[in-house]
């Protein structure tokens, strides 16, 4: 008997081996283009092969493609529902798209079978993470980083989340941790720069100036330590050098991070004009169960959002993305970006929209029958949320203009906030930002309220009375406590709201004449 294949199953073979080959070297050297054709050759001679499905899936996730990297995990998955790897790459890929709940199931199901799979442990904690269960996530991103020591990001990961449960001296180990490891990790300067209880000494001013200078560093990772040496600048006294770094830090932002001023102004202005000429919403009770926090972010939306969940009927979830979500997939459904559909719509589309996203959230009402969702660029959807939950409140934070937009610049919100890296980009955003609100509180003033810092902070009880009537809400001697509550906060605001409220948090004086171009945007008439 003739043992040996013929040739032509030795050629294909030969030839299959070499796809495999050239995809895992370009996937390893990051060129997803060549990768992905390796990868799809390889597949046209070995059909349904799961291993080479995910190869090529992560090649075409490198280059964007999400849905296509997602089906074809998803058919890997089918085809080897017991291997562990396309489990971890799905489950990751799955969070990354919003599908928390399919994400967590298959995440869990990895570990389970993979119990020593370090990379599964950690996804299944950046998972908890992404869903809002802080409290559950340590424990698999302790459990990855006891498999892998040195898996960078479970322990960055790891920070993060004790910052968010207020044990800030605990991540701030972590964040040391990762930098005697890596001392490259500029995320780690920069983690450490937003615990309100670090500061940085002249030996870390030093090792900051001293990473810049290096040419071997990742670019988001010479971003954040950039921003972080112009926090230790700052906190150091060191205006005029703190201004400079900041501007440096924002200017290297800015291109990575594109935005364009009057493109969104004109935007806006189609937005406002498309719900004028609508129908007014029906009077109806679907909503009565959110409370929206919106604005400008660094405009105290954290400390109203700890007032309120410190009330026995409400869960404080955070930053949800499910309102723009439910937005995004109605025009995909209706083959138009928004706000073009919204002349079509009638009283049932708008109910079944907030629906929707009533069922997208009902997880944050297991507890308490009230919950806040505190994303603040919602603030855009204002009239669609009129619309589609007519009893939901909307609290618009409002904090002083220069205060609010200097604070955005020092901080480096990576693409969720690209407005942010301009100081000009600021100014026009905010003015949008008060002119459509204004606005749709004329229109809806029982529905619309102006919660403000400065007059929290010189008079809280009465405030907080104010704005727990408005939520239609009894008072609780708790919430002009919001410091001393105990659940997780997954904002930069996470260590400044365990504090009692201070008066002291104005920044902008110290920069006197830098600030006054900034001054002088925000106070510009109106288009």
């Amino acid at each position: 008997m003739n043992a040996h294949p013929p040739p032509a199953a030795r050629s294909t073979n030969d030839l299959l081996q070499a796809h495999v080959a050239r995809g895992d070297g370009c996937l390893a050297r990051g060129d997803f283009v060549e990768a992905e054709a390796a990868f799809a050759a390889a597949l046209r001679l070995a059909p349904q092969q799961p291993q080479l499905q995910l190869a090529r899936a992560l090649a075409l996730q490198g280059l964007g493609r999400v849905d296509a990297a997602l089906a074809l995990l998803r058919e890997a998955a089918n085809c080897a529902p017991g291997d562990a790897a396309i489990l971890n790459a799905l489950g990751s890929l799955l969070g990354e798209v919003g599908e928390v709940d399919a994400a967590l199931a298959t995440l869990q199901r990895a570990c389970e079978l993979a119990p020593g799979f370090a990379a599964a442990w950690f996804n299944l904690g950046k998972c908890r993470v992404l869903r809002g269960e802080i409290e559950v996530a340590q424990a698999p991103l302790e459990r990855a980083l006891a498999l892998a020591p040195a898996l960078a990001s479970a322990r960055y990961t790891l920070a993060e989340v004790l910052m968010m449960r207020g044990r800030s001296a605990e991540s701030a180990a972590q964040y040391r941790e990762l930098l005697r490891h890596e001392p490259r990790a500029g995320l780690a300067w920069w983690g450490l720069a937003n615990l309100k209880a670090v500061r940085f000494n002249a030996a870390d001013v030093a090792r900051l100036e001293a990473l810049l200078q290096r040419r071997d560093v990742a670019p988001d990772e010479q971003l954040a330590a950039r921003f972080a040496l112009a926090r230790a600048l700052d906190d150091e006294g060191r205006d005029e050098a703190a201004f400079a770094a900041y501007v440096a830090a924002n200017e290297q932002a800015r291109p990575a991070f594109p935005w364009q001023a009057a493109a969104f102004d004109d935007w806006m202005a189609q937005v406002v004009a498309a719900f004028d000429a609508a129908p007014s919403p029906p009077d109806a009770g679907l909503g009565d169960e959110v409370i929206f926090i919106v604005g400008l972010p660094r405009s105290a939306s954290t400390l109203t959002e700890q007032i309120l969940a410190a009330h026995s009927q409400v869960e404080g979830a955070s930053e949800l993305g499910d309102l723009g979500a439910v937005i995004a997939a109605e025009s995909r459904r209706r083959g138009a970006p928004f706000p073009q559909w919204v002349g079509q719509l009638d009283a049932t589309d708008w109910r079944r929209l907030g629906e929707q996203y009533l069922q997208r959230t009902a997880r944050w009402r297991r507890q308490r029958p009230r919950f806040t969702d505190k994303m603040p660029g919602n603030w855009v959807y204002s009239a669609a949320i009129a619309h589609m939950l007519p009893a939901a409140r909307i609290v618009h934070c409002r904090r002083d203009a220069v205060e609010t937009c200097w604070s955005c610049f020092r901080q480096i919100f990576w693409a969720a906030h690209n407005y942010s890296y301009d100081l000009m980009d600021l100014a026009v955003y905010w003015r949008v930002c008060d002119r459509s609100m204004r606005h749709w509180q004329g229109r809806w003033p029982a529905r619309i309220r102006d919660q403000v810092y400065e007059s929290l902070l010189a008079e809280p009880e009465a405030q907080t009375r104010v704005l727990l009537e408005f939520c239609g809400l009894p008072f609780e001697a708790a919430c002009l406590r919001p410091h001393e509550a105990t659940r997780s906060v997954r904002t930069a605001s996470a260590a400044q709201v365990r504090e009692p409220l201070r008066r002291d948090t104005a920044r902008t004086a110290r920069y006197g004449a830098l600030l006054d171009p900034l001054r002088a945007a925000l106070s510009a008439s109106p288009r």
